[in-house]
Order: C-alpha cells, then sequence, then structure tokens
C-alpha cells in the first residue's frame, strides 16, 4: 500500500496549517499521574517534525473505556507529562478541555504557527467509537491536514481514526506508524531467516488470526504462558487446574498435526495450588490434579533461552509473557525469554517484541528499548495486521 509520509509534503505546505494529529496516548494512568509512557515518547518525532515547521498541532486520543465525561480518564496528566517530556521549548503545549465544539475552535485559531494542543479523551463522545457522520465532520473541521500516527487504533473504523479522514484533501502517515508498518509487514510477509516466533499470554483466541499466517513462516514457534496448556492438553499431557481454552482445543490440535515439528512446548513447569499459594514447586512432565502451572520451569527456560538468544541473525518476534510474571514467584521464565531476545539483537537479530504485556515484561526484565529492533506500540492492532485483516485506519490513508 502507497502512503504519503510527513517528508512528502515540502515543509513550506505546513506553515500555518492547523495538523489533526490522531495519536495514541492511551497510557496508564494512577492518582493523576502517567505511568509507563512509552506511547508518548514514540509520536514525539511527528509532533515535533509538524511544530518546527510551523504547524499548528492538534493532537487527538482516546484514554481508556469511559462512559462519558469522567475525570480518571480525562488526558489532562498525558498533557502535562507531554509538557515534561518536551520541556521548555518552543513549541507552547496547551490542553483543551474538550475535542469538539465553539471552545475548542476558539482555542485552535489562537494558535501561533509552532503551538501544540491535545484535545480532551475522544470517547468522552460516544459518537467517536460509532464513527458517526456528524461527529467526523465536526473533528475534520479543527484542521487543513490529517495524520495518523496512532498504529495501535488502525484497526478500528472510529471517527477519529477514519470517518474524519475521509474527509481530508491532505492524510498522511506519521513516523511512529510508518516504522510500525514496515516492521511488521516484514514480520508478515518477508521475516529474515532463520524466523524464531514466541507465543505466551492467556488467550489463543486473538492469536490464532495471526499464528496461522506466521506458523508457516516460522522455522521455530515457542509457546509458554498459559497458551501453552492448552497446547500440551491436545498433545495428552496432564494440565491439571492450569487454564485451558477448550473452544480452541480442536484448533490447537489442527496446528500441531500440520506443524508439530516446529512447535515448542514446556517440559517443566513453576506450579502452585493458587497464584498466592507460597508452596511453590517445580514440576516436570504431567501436572498434578489440584495445581496449575504459573511458569515455565527451569529446564524450559534453558531450551526456550537457547533457541532465542543463542545463535544471532534472523528474525525474532515475541509477543505475550511465559508465565504470571507479575509475581516474583512466576517471572523467570519471561525475564529470561525477555534477556534472550536483547542477545539476540546484540548478536544481529531483527528482534520486535508486540504488546503492552511483553513491553512491561520488558522492562521488568532491565532490557532497555534500544535492545530491541522495534517495540510495537499495538496490541490487538498487531495481531490483526499480522493476520492480514484490513486496517481502516491505514486504508483510508491510501486515498482508495
Amino acid at each position: 500500500m502507497n502512503l504519503k509520509t510527513l517528508p512528502d509534503l515540502e515543509d513550506s505546505r505546513y506553515r500555518g496549517k492547523r495538523v489533526l494529529v490522531r495519536v495514541d496516548f492511551n497510557v496508564s494512568v494512577s492518582n493523576g499521574t502517567v505511568g509507563e509512557d512509552y506511547r508518548i515518547r514514540m509520536s514525539l518525532p511527528t509532533i515535533e517534525y509538524l511544530a518546527s515547521r510551523g504547524a499548528k498541532v492538534v493532537l487527538a486520543s482516546h484514554l481508556g473505556r469511559p462512559e462519558g465525561p469522567e475525570e480518571k480518564y480525562s488526558l489532562a496528566p498525558v498533557a502535562r507529562r507531554l509538557f515534561e517530556i518536551v520541556g521548555k521549548s518552543s513549541h507552547p503545549i496547551r490542553f483543551a478541555d474538550d475535542c469538539v465544539g465553539e471552545s475548542v475552535e476558539r482555542q485552535i485559531s489562537e494558535m501561533n504557527n509552532g503551538d501544540i494542543i491535545l484535545l480532551e479523551n475522544l470517547r468522552f463522545h460516544k459518537e467517536e467509537e460509532v464513527n458517526d457522520p456528524e461527529f467526523s465532520k465536526m473533528l475534520a473541521s479543527l484542521a487543513e491536514i490529517y495524520v495518523n500516527d496512532a498504529f495501535s487504533t488502525s484497526h478500528r473504523k472510529h471517527s477519529s481514526t477514519y470517518g474524519a479522514a475521509t474527509l481530508f484533501d491532505t492524510k498522511l502517515a506519521g513516523f511512529n506508524l510508518s516504522k510500525e508498518l514496515a516492521y511488521l509487514s516484514m514480520i508478515k510477509d518477508n521475516p529474515v531467516k532463520p524466523f524464531t516466533l514466541v507465543v505466551g499470554g492467556v488467550k489463543i483466541k486473538d492469536k490464532i488470526g495471526a499464528l496461522e499466517h506466521l506458523i508457516p513462516r516460522a522455522d521455530k514457534v515457542i509457546i509458554g504462558g498459559a497458551a501453552a496448556y492448552t497446547f500440551l492438553k491436545a498433545k495428552g499431557v496432564k494440565t491439571g487446574n492450569s487454564l485451558i481454552d477448550e473452544e480452541r482445543l480442536p484448533w490447537v490440535t489442527k496446528a500441531l498435526s500440520m506443524y508439530g515439528d516446529k512447535i515448542v512446548l514446556p517440559t517443566d513447569h513453576v506450579g502452585a495450588r493458587s497464584p498466592t499459594d507460597t508452596s511453590v514447586m517445580m514440576i516436570k512432565g504431567d501436572i498434578p490434579d489440584g495445581m496449575s502451572g504459573f511458569d515455565i520451569g527451569s529446564e524450559t527456560i534453558e531450551r526456550y533461552s537457547a533457541e532465542v538468544g543463542g545463535k544471532g541473525g534472523g528474525t525474532v518476534f515475541w509477543n505475550g509473557p511465559m508465565g504470571m510474571f507479575e509475581i516474583r514467584a512466576f517471572a523467570n521464565g519471561t525475564i529470561n525469554v525477555a534477556k534472550s531476545v536483547a542477545l539476540a539483537f546484540w548478536r544481529g537479530s531483527k528482534t520486535l517484541i508486540g504488546g503492552g504485556d511483553t513491553l512491561e515484561a520488558m522492562k521488568k526484565a532491565g532490557v532497555a528499548e534500544n535492545e530491541v529492533s522495534h517495540v510495537s506500540t499495538g496490541g490487538g492492532a498487531t495481531l490483526r495486521y499480522l493476520a492480514g485483516d484490513t486496517m481502516p485506519g491505514v486504508f483510508v490513508l491510501s486515498g482508495v
């Protein structure tokens, strides 16, 4: 798909123009303070590129799933964090208490070239998520150029990602969106060999489309997390009380019959009767009744670490933790895999990490963002794109 990007327009085209930029500032906020701010930082190249060329930059985002205006879902803390990151530069940052309406229009009309304004949460208006035509018109009326830099929301046909975009003559892909598409297209269509796929987490159903597309291209498919227990059950291994996706057992059984030679499963586990049980034990093979697996065991860690980080070269894509890593007793598998991904990067592999949990796990392992080739800001969007699904927010930029 041939998309226009920011450098495709001459710098002079931005000067004095209002540019609506759909960003993804859907970050964790607790007691008015932003937690992990990776998504905010990933938007900075686009924001600063536009502001430095004299554009009036209008940022639009959602936060959470509010039922109308709710203070705990306000983007005000995000505006403060954005100001802290950008610093007292020559690009003043404002915050609007709504995303459409006369007050917002007035504030935008008062902007100087290079100014930045963040609109209040788009989802305070229910019209956003249903792609309401009138709401789309109101958003589009705020600017003269449209930029999508929010890959992670581009699988949704909402007003800010689709409806409003259709109303602009000039619509562009931001730097973050362009980078996501470049890396994920490589993974989807032509991964550098050998290609190692590392899959964890809980929900298999969300990953099936991507797995159907990627497993045939992969040289090794390493399974951990709760997903592993459904695979083990399909192979006849006793899984005790471990979490099983019964509905997906037929799909897993079929995948094992077709690609069993490349699918690698745990041979030992860190088990307990419950996540809060202090009597944690190492279990090899079958998991006894009454016990659940909450992490991969030491033998499996050694094998997985060798598969991921042992060689270098090729491609590694990791989506989903190896266990309940939020609890220290069940974090070793995830931490070791994260460090192995970093090792693979330093040994010359292209390494991609997808999903919010996986980013959190990487940070917990002490792996820095510059120790992987790319960290995708999209969770569901990443999986949908890798499955080959249409991405409305990307498709609309093509002008087709």
